[in-house]
């Protein structure tokens, strides 16, 4: 099993500086990529920019980035330029992101997301082949002047219509804070979906909360990570059928995250999550594979473990 570091996640509390201090951490000990995700504080290809200098070997991918905020050009752009920028080659990662983000935070429509989603992916593969000196678009009379940014597209996925997509285009296609057994399931609707499509499957991998030897302040940033997904369709069935039903009515009633925090038992993290003593995350992470994913993209908690440290050293045997 391949395994990848997440630098920048999911919104919280941590200091602006944390994805910088993993991506250092994550290359110094020889992982050999790095996932830089974009949210309402960092633009994705600003930090992978960052991440460059302050690192020597490890690949950049940039997302998920919103398909409803960025346009397929922007985002190959925007990888070709840290490309450039940085002489590694740069990933992108395409994804549907949340009403919360785009309509909330960017105040572009969400509408017809899964049709958006797939027209992105198609487009943006075709423009990470260009070569310099082709029309930027057809028709455009702007020539390239930067080289493709020489890595993979992944598509975030988790509903049929966003597999199909992925199935149909990406090289990679990512989850993310899943169970194992949401895994297997979600592992034969690709594999069926590529199938149709005459392609053979994307790979599989999945953003996984990790923490080994976790202090009380890892897990309840881990346990904050997983309050938004009490109600999403998939999660919220899951957390019922593992004994959090009461937490899951909590968020559908309008709770507020820290209601939701206190309601939500430590043990939901181990749900989806990588927790333990380096022993037990490892069987943990077997159990994973056995499931059907072919990478650990490891999401590191970072409170009461600066740049995960203490987590990233004990995994990267």
């Amino acid at each position: 099993m391949d395994i990848s570091v997440v630098a920048a996640a999911r919104e919280d509390d941590s200091p602006t500086e944390e994805p910088l201090r993993v991506a250092t951490v994550a290359d110094r000990l020889g992982y050999r990529e790095v996932w830089v995700g974009e949210g309402p504080t960092w633009d994705a290809f600003v930090l992978a920019t960052a991440i460059g200098p302050a690192t020597e070997h490890i690949a950049l991918t940039a997302g998920p980035v919103a398909v409803s905020v960025r346009d397929p050009l922007s985002t190959v752009r925007g990888a070709a330029s840290v490309a450039e920028l940085t002489g590694r080659p740069v990933g992108v990662a395409l994804g549907a992101s949340s009403v919360r983000v785009v309509e909330g935070v960017h105040g572009r429509s969400r509408a017809g997301v899964a049709r958006v989603l797939e027209e992105s992916a198609g487009a943006v593969r075709q423009l990470m082949k260009g070569e310099p000196g082709q029309e930027v678009v057809p028709g455009s009379g702007f020539r390239r002047q930067l080289a493709p940014p020489g890595g993979e597209l992944t598509v975030a996925a988790f509903d049929d219509r966003a597999i199909a997509t992925a199935a149909a285009h990406a090289d990679r296609m990512v989850l993310d804070s899943v169970s194992p057994e949401q895994v297997r399931d979600l592992r034969a609707k690709l594999d069926t979906a590529a199938a149709r499509q005459g392609r053979t499957p994307p790979r599989l991998a999945a953003w996984l909360p990790v923490a080994v030897d976790p202090a009380p302040e890892s897990l309840v940033q881990i346990r904050s990570g997983l309050v938004g997904y009490l109600t999403v369709p998939g999660y919220r069935e899951m957390f019922v059928a593992s004994g959090f039903g009461a937490a899951v009515e909590l968020a559908r009633s309008g709770a507020d995250p820290k209601s939701l925090l206190a309601a939500l038992p430590a043990e939901a993290a181990t749900r989806v999550g990588l927790i333990g003593d380096v022993t037990d995350v490892r069987g943990r992470m077997e159990a994973y594979a056995a499931a059907g994913l072919d990478e650990v993209a490891l999401v590191p908690a970072t409170a009461g473990d600066s740049g995960g440290e203490r987590t990233l050293t004990a995994l990267a045997s």
